[in-house]
């Protein structure tokens, strides 16, 4: 339980006893205001039905393999992606940044650096300009914060690729709900944190949906719990497929 309780999510900090009055699934188990609150949450919102045991080991199969081919079979493209962010900006080819997965857990996601090294600090300044119409999401059409270079890798999905070793490692999966930012995580509702109870993807069915241009997050939630309620391994891969025809028609992206 230790590792739940070193989340850095709001939810974590607040007292349990108020977590177990913020989970009603939770209110039924003996002693749960004694629970780390992660904990509270892990048993409030059981791992998915559909993707335990034998469907559980058939997705971790598909990660495994795909994520291992990928990185063999792209890395010219993340050699060639690499230098052109070195001589277009200063700073890091990869940037790393926290995210919060499977149950709170948060972990270090990779990805091609987009942005100017200041983009965080610049953030609240553009906060006016959030297009999305709900929750705590920030997107932004030309963002000036983003590179020249950046603005190709993210039209072309290509500043997503290093979410392969996230992956290999086993933080995340190739398809599930995009994993969340833990200043994100600490606007979310009971309902919301379903999405943490399975393991976030670098593809879903939000990005095969029209991605930024659906402009909502309820809408993103309903789409990443249509995703758990109808698991398959063929949707799986059906998913992965629509994934490389949205990510060569540069629909979504910005």
């Amino acid at each position: 339980m230790a590792q739940y309780a070193q989340s850095a999510v709001a939810l974590t900090e607040m007292p349990s006893l108020k977590v177990v009055e913020a989970f009603p699934a939770a209110e039924s188990l003996p002693g749960a205001e004694t629970f780390p609150a992660a904990e509270i949450a892990r048993l409030a919102y059981p791992r998915h039905r559909s993707l335990v045991g034998i469907n559980w080991l058939l997705k971790r199969t598909i990660d495994v393999v795909g994520s291992l081919v990928g990185l063999i079979l792209l890395a010219p493209v993340f050699l060639i992606v690499a230098i052109a962010i070195k001589l277009d900006s200063k700073g890091p080819a990869i940037f790393k940044q926290r995210r919060v997965g499977l149950y709170g857990r948060e972990f270090n996601i990779y990805k091609f650096r987009s942005m100017y090294l200041d983009a965080e600090a610049r953030r609240a300044d553009l906060e006016a300009f959030n297009e999305m119409k709900d929750g705590p999401i920030f997107k932004m059409a030309n963002d000036p914060r983003v590179t020249r270079v950046g603005r190709f890798i993210r039209k072309t999905s290509l500043d997503e690729f290093p979410q392969l070793l996230n992956v290999l490692l086993g933080q995340m999966s190739l398809v599930g709900p995009r994993p969340p930012l833990p200043s994100e995580v600490e606007e979310y509702t009971p309902s919301d944190w379903e999405r943490l109870t399975v393991m976030p993807g670098a593809t879903g069915l939000w990005q095969i949906s029209g991605r930024s241009d659906l402009g909502s997050f309820r809408a993103m939630v309903q789409l990443d719990r249509c995703y758990m309620e109808t698991w398959s391994a063929g949707r799986e891969v059906w998913i992965l497929l629509r994934t490389v025809a949205v990510v060569l028609r540069m629909q979504g992206s910005f």
